[in-house]
């Protein structure tokens, strides 16, 4: 009796591209190859334009152009990181385009499923991708059908959202083909003695992100997370978490030596830092969805709290620049500060 056919992924890499993303899908399909005896999966790397891609890391891969590829894999993999949200290349989407009209499988990592959902492949299947990505793929098309999982396989969309959730869909992958004991048979040679479920949160939950062990706090700074464009005045917040505000306000001091509220305002920031460099969205539609009443306060705040004000911020992560932050204006000689 024959052997099946190996299965071949076709790894499309995008420029800053994250090495680990790439890393973690890659091999465990060489493990499972080694550990069976025989060629199980087939890897190729390709690019738009061909020739060797660089990670952000340095590291890379020689990549064969889309155009001249051999033959077409039976799963095609986009790697994507930085912004994918700002990456435009219309070779690259004509060319999904034509595997998707030819009944290729297809799939993003870390970044990768936003390039997809642009290009007008994802319509219709359940998908994920890395944390920082969701909410301004949300917002540039709501209709999506976006899931904060680890990894989602919706028919003939395989999606993960990078880092080492690839190892976890590749370990699903290769369950469907090998078995469950096979796959955590090439888990445990990693070292990774548990393969996650699909399900599973990206992210640590509040308590765990700031290390809190104190059961009002952990309820505050949850509503907080939840409450980012409408926020929670300190009454509020105390009675849903369960104390007064004077209490609430003396553990916050106490954990963070910050007041809640300028906790909770850097909480607001920092998702708009994330939807400045991630999305178009101008400027009066971020300072709302941040919870800011108008766009001079946010500017306010955001250039107290980053030293830089948005636009600047904005300008520079689009070049690849490090803001250079405004000195703070002298005094004149016996003015009054």
């Amino acid at each position: 009796m024959s052997l099946p056919e190996p299965l071949s992924i076709g790894f499309v890499l995008t420029p800053d591209y994250a090495l680990m993303s790439l890393a973690s899908a890659v091999e465990p399909l060489r493990a499972a190859n080694h550990l069976a005896g025989r060629t199980l999966y087939r890897c190729s790397f390709h690019s738009v334009a061909g020739g060797f891609l660089a990670s952000t890391s340095g590291g890379g891969f020689h990549t064969e152009p889309l155009s001249v590829a051999g033959a077409i894999p039976d799963l095609v993999l986009v790697v994507a990181g930085g912004n994918p949200m700002l990456y435009e290349d219309p070779a690259l989407t004509q060319a999904l385009r034509g595997l998707a009209s030819r009944g290729v499988r297809l799939g993003g990592i870390s970044g990768g499923a936003a390039i997809l959902a642009k290009a007008g492949l994802m319509a219709g299947r359940r998908f994920t991708v890395h944390w920082a990505h969701i909410d301004p793929l949300a917002e540039y098309a709501p209709d999506l059908l976006i899931e904060r999982a680890l990894y989602v396989i919706d028919r003939d969309r395989y999606t993960c959202a990078g880092g080492v959730a690839a190892m976890d869909m590749m370990g699903a992958l290769i369950a469907r083909g090998q078995g469950a004991a096979f796959a955590r048979e090439v888990s445990d040679w990693f070292i990774h003695p548990r393969l996650r479920l699909a399900d599973e949160p990206q992210r640590l939950a509040a308590a765990q992100r700031f290390n809190l062990h104190h059961p009002v706090l952990e309820a505050a700074v949850e509503l907080m997370a939840s409450h980012l464009a409408d926020p929670l005045s300190p009454d509020q917040l105390a009675a849903l978490s369960g104390c007064s505000a004077r209490q609430l306000q003396r553990l916050f001091t106490g954990r963070f030596g910050l007041s809640m509220m300028t906790f909770y305002r850097d909480l607001r920031l920092a998702k708009a830092d994330e939807l400045l460099q991630q999305t178009a969205l101008p400027l009066i539609e971020i300072s709302t969805m941040t919870g800011f009443g108008n766009v001079s306060h946010f500017t306010r705040c955001f250039s107290g709290k980053f030293g830089v004000p948005p636009a600047q911020k904005r300008r520079a992560a689009m070049v690849g620049e490090r803001p250079v932050p405004a000195r703070p204006k002298r005094s004149a000689p016996g003015a009054r500060t």
